[in-house]
């Protein structure tokens, strides 16, 4: 009868400590969301949209909108509670950009191939409405790399055709028609298909520009950008020009652009705070951490918009790129642009948002730059 006891004792024993070890396995293993689609193709995670332009915006039922656009081109996508309980997990509440333990995370406990990040940069439903946002998709692979990044900026009255017939008065209408394109291009770059360039009228290339002849940019050149200073009364203006730069320097393939968040991670780390632009004591930290071969900033001026159907768009700053190797300024240029420049008759040519000239003009400079 002891016997019995002792080989009972003994077994419930075992039970304990192997149901103990399966806990601790649970507590301490990878922590795997239960909503990855089904089906062994690469999928993303749509990340909630930022909010740069300044007023209340429907962020949620954009970032769906995107989501199902997405899906519509044939790309996987989380669902949405799987990536809002990775970000409560995280405690992640700056949704604008992604560092590098954020993708090694993601990529760990979803399975995900990329993130898809969204800024709105203007909303606007004044007769005829106005928007204008960015989107990127960046790959969880270790290197952060930007697959793809493109935006759109328009207005309701960029296309009236005769009698006014072609213009767009409902809101929710122009948002769709900004939003399709952009889906079309993200899904394609997902597949590995490389996106032009944006094409830009010679009116918007910079008033003064000045380059050292020690710029090379012939070979590849891993860039940071960084927020241009804001001196405008528009707030996020920084950071907008800023994406419209990371934008067009990621659609030239020519070069090895630095995740945004991978850059604001540095910022935090070293506590850099840009005050009346970046010294090159800082400019030293950035290149050494980032392991970056240029910095390119500068300073906004004038980020104007304007509300209703009257009105003309203002764009006003300078950029500067410091070069790691020589340790100067080997670039400098100041672009100033209206929206109704070189207008002369029925509006031909105008420009009715600040975001679709601030994407013209820089292409227009990095266009100038990559012939250096």
């Amino acid at each position: 009868m002891s016997s019995l006891i002792n080989f009972s004792t003994k077994l419930a024993l075992l039970l304990a400590l192997l149901s103990g070890a399966g806990g601790c396995a649970a507590g301490t293993g990878t922590v795997k969301s239960a909503a990855i689609p089904e089906g062994k193709k690469p999928f993303i995670v749509v990340l909630p949209v930022e909010n740069l332009s300044g007023v209340a915006v429907p962020l949620k039922s954009i970032r769906q909108s995107l989501a199902e656009k997405m899906r519509e081109q044939g790309v996987g996508v989380l669902d949405e509670k799987g990536t809002d309980q990775f970000l409560a997990r995280h405690r992640l509440r700056h949704t604008g950009s992604i560092d590098r333990d954020t993708l090694v995370a993601l990529k760990t406990e979803t399975g995900a191939a990329a993130v898809l990040i969204s800024s709105m940069e203007m909303s606007s439903e004044a007769a005829p409405p106005k928007v204008a946002i960015s989107c990127r998709l960046v790959s969880t692979a270790p290197e952060a790399k930007i697959i793809g990044m493109t935006s759109a900026a328009l207005a309701g009255d960029d296309a009236p055709g005769l009698l006014g017939m072609g213009e767009i008065h409902k809101p929710d209408h122009l948002l769709e028609k900004a939003l399709d394109p952009i889906a079309v291009r993200l899904a394609g770059a997902f597949s590995g298909r490389e996106e032009k360039g944006r094409k830009w009228m010679r009116k918007f290339r910079p008033k003064t520009v000045y380059h050292s002849p020690s710029l090379d940019m012939q070979q590849q050149r891993t860039i940071a950008i960084i927020p241009f200073i804001n001196k405008s009364g528009r707030k996020s203006a920084g950071e907008i020009v800023a994406l419209h730069f990371v934008e067009e320097l990621a659609k030239d393939n020519k070069h090895i652009i630095i995740e945004p968040g991978v850059v604001r991670q540095a910022f935090l780390k070293f506590r850099i705070i840009l005050e009346g632009g970046i010294s090159l004591a800082n400019a030293d930290v950035l290149f050494n951490d980032l392991n970056a071969d240029l910095v390119l900033t500068g300073e906004v001026q004038e980020f104007q918009d304007y509300q209703g159907g009257m009105g003309t768009p203002k764009v006003d700053f300078s950029l500067t790129l410091l070069d790691r190797k020589s340790r100067e300024v080997v670039w400098t240029s100041h672009s100033y642009n209206e929206g109704d420049d070189g207008v002369f008759f029925f509006d031909l040519g105008r420009v009715n948002t600040a975001g679709e000239m601030t994407s013209q003009m820089a292409a227009a400079i990095v266009s100038m730059i990559g012939k250096n």
